[in-house]
Formats: structure tokens, C-alpha cells, sequence
């Protein structure tokens, strides 16, 4: 027992270290207009006896929050993450929803698109091969203004390390897989020297519409001479390709701010069975169907009304 109990504290300290000089992981959701908290995954779940379930696709082997090179490209670690695997609950959201995703700090020196995408899970989401998911874009911001140097990750950054993307209102009902991604373009000059950090997180869409996109792959999204992948950032620049699929049709911006206040937790659902459109789960319903207690609400960090979506 002594021996374990040394272990466990070294696994943490070797996290701690990790986390302190490497660059950032996406960590929780909040479901905007409600305001609902919702967990998502950090390494370190795994040495907790049992692990917690959250709705982020766990990352077991991404213990110095690395990143996935272009050399995986066609490697189902850039679908996920390093050997991401389904997360055991779902985000009960609507359609129509705006998600803030939630950072560890990320290095102001790290510049580069973000990318959002959903796929569309065939039943559950926690028992998915993710390898099979069909990926279609719903939000892509890359290089925002050219004359101050500002990304989509500098507005990730100056937006306290969190980030905003709104569900499309056309989409079916069910279980879908958000990939939310950082590519990171400081040594992209190098033909393999982008750095892709994407995390996924697991949705329950309750929804009045029909449209279910076509999609790619994971393992299909980019290549490593794609021009928005291998690319010198430090060039004075006017335009910039963004990387992957052309955006969803049905996509609907939203303009990236402070985040609002947090106004209540949950933990998620097993999956949503939907028939036609469903009502949307109360937070109440969300944690009783899971069979967990609440995660604890989160210190708010300094807040500003829910932002104007557009």
C-alpha cells in the first residue's frame, strides 16, 4: 500500500510537470444558454480508482499534453488524439446550442486555425469505432487579421483559454462525436513540423431538423504538404488556406468572446435514443440516467454576459 501510495503521488508530480511546460488540452464544456458545466478529460483520471465519467474522450497516452504530428496523419491518433478512446457519457445539448471549450493556457506563441467538426455516431457514442466516424466541418477560423497577426487560436488565448462554436440548428437527432482542434503552425515551415492538438467530446442532440452531412474520415482530413499545413507562419502574410473539408453548408458562425458565467454542473447522459425530435434532458434527468453525482462546479473565471451569436 506504501508503495502505491509513492507511485500514485510520482504520477502525479510527472503530470504536474508535464502540464507546466507543455503546451494545452481541452479539459470541459459549458452549453450555452443554460450555462451548464460539464467535464471532459484529463490524463490523470486514469490512476483515480474508478476513473471519473465525463464526456471528453479519454487520452491516456497524452501524458505531457503533446501534440500529433503530420507523420500520423493517416493514423486514427489524429481523429482523437493519442489513443483516444470513446468517452462513457454524452453532452445532452440542442441543436442550435453554443459550446464553450475550455483550455489549459495555451502559448500565445502557438499560432493557428481552429477547426471544429461533428460525425455522427450509429447508436451510442461510447462504444464507437472511431476509426469509422464520417467527419463534416461546422466552424474554421484561421488567419483573422493579417496586419496584427491574429489567429484563431491568439482569440482562444485572449478569450481565457476558451473557445466558442454553435451547433447547427438543420441537423438530425442523435449521438455525435465534436472534434474540436488546434493546429499549431510555429514550425510548420518543416514538412512534418505542424502540430495538431485535437480532442474530441461526445453529443446528445436533440433536434427538429433532418440534415445529416456527408463527411471524411479522420485519417482523411489532411495531408502533410496541404498548404495550410505546410506553411512558414513567420512570412508576412495576407491570406492563409485553411486545412481540411470544405465548411458545412448549415454551419453557423458565432463570434468569439469572454465567456459568460457558469450557472450550474452536470456529468452527461449514456446516449440519447431518438425517435423524432426530443425534448431536451433536464440537468436533473442528465445525472440521474448517468447514475453519477454532479461534478463540482468550477471557480468562475472573470465572466461577461452570454455572447451575441450571429
Amino acid at each position: 500500500m506504501a508503495s502505491f501510495r509513492v507511485t500514485a503521488a510520482l504520477i502525479g508530480t510527472l503530470l504536474s510537470a508535464g502540464q507546466a511546460s507543455a503546451h494545452g488540452i481541452a479539459t470541459a464544456m459549458v452549453v450555452f444558454p443554460t450555462g451548464t458545466f460539464l467535464r471532459g478529460y484529463n490524463p490523470s483520471y486514469q490512476y483515480e480508482n474508478p476513473p471519473p465519467k465525463v464526456i471528453g474522450w479519454s487520452t491516456p497516452n497524452d501524458l505531457q499534453n503533446t501534440f500529433v504530428d503530420p507523420t500520423k496523419y493517416s493514423n486514427p491518433d489524429i481523429i482523437c488524439h493519442l489513443g483516444a478512446t470513446p468517452a462513457a457519457l454524452e453532452a445532452p445539448i440542442n441543436a442550435g446550442d453554443v459550446l464553450e471549450i475550455q483550455w489549459t493556457p495555451w502559448p500565445a506563441s502557438h499560432k493557428g486555425p481552429v477547426l471544429d467538426y461533428l460525425a455522427k455516431c450509429d447508436g451510442p457514442c461510447t462504444n464507437v469505432d472511431k476509426a469509422k466516424l464520417k467527419f463534416f466541418k461546422i466552424q474554421e477560423v484561421g488567419l483573422v487579421d493579417a496586419a496584427t497577426d491574429v489567429w484563431g487560436a491568439s482569440e482562444l488565448t485572449n478569450n481565457n483559454n476558451s473557445w466558442l462554436v454553435r451547433i447547427p440548428t438543420d441537423i438530425a437527432p442523435g449521438n455525435y462525436v465534436l472534434r474540436h482542434e488546434i493546429i499549431a503552425l510555429h514550425a510548420a515551415n518543416s514538412l512534418y513540423g505542424a502540430q495538431n492538438y485535437p480532442f474530441c467530446f461526445s453529443l446528445a442532440i436533440s433536434s427538429s431538423g433532418t440534415s445529416q452531412p456527408a463527411g471524411v474520415l479522420g485519417t482523411d482530413l489532411y495531408k502533410a504538404n496541404d498548404p495550410g499545413i505546410h506553411f512558414t507562419l513567420f512570412n508576412k502574410l495576407s491570406t492563409y488556406d485553411i486545412p481540411g473539408p470544405t465548411l458545412y453548408s448549415g454551419a453557423l458562425p458565432v463570434s468569439q468572446s469572454k465567456p459568460a458565467a457558469i450557472k450550474a454542473s452536470a456529468t452527461g447522459v449514456a446516449s440519447l435514443a431518438v425517435p423524432a425530435a426530443a425534448p431536451k434532458p433536464t440537468v436533473a434527468a442528465s445525472m440521474a440516467a448517468a447514475g453519477d453525482a454532479p461534478s463540482p462546479v468550477v471557480p468562475v473565471r472573470r465572466r461577461i454576459p452570454v455572447p451575441t451569436v450571429y
